[in-house]
């Protein structure tokens, strides 16, 4: 008998959502304590904190939105495995 609703749309178990949070505690764990702490905000100020002149590029200001994107991908894995 085929599954009613939106069932059958849900991931099953054992699939890539709990692979998905051993990552993110994984990068929870190694981004623990004071030294952790440093090499995040380091990657905040050179990249999310970071403003680029009106004179930048459009590959520059691609480049840098790609950094920013995998800092605040790399923030929220941290959060999601401290959670």
């Amino acid at each position: 008998m085929a599954e009613q609703g939106w069932a059958w749309f849900a991931p099953p178990e054992g699939t890539a959502a709990d692979g998905l949070r051993e990552v993110a505690r994984a990068a929870a764990r190694a981004l623990a304590g004071p030294e952790g702490a440093r090499l995040l905000a380091h990657l905040r100020a050179v990249t999310i904190e970071r403003r680029l002149g009106p004179e930048a590029s459009e590959a520059a200001l691609r480049h840098l939105e790609g950094q920013r994107a995998l800092v605040a991908y790399l923030e929220a894995l941290v959060e999601r495995g401290r959670g």
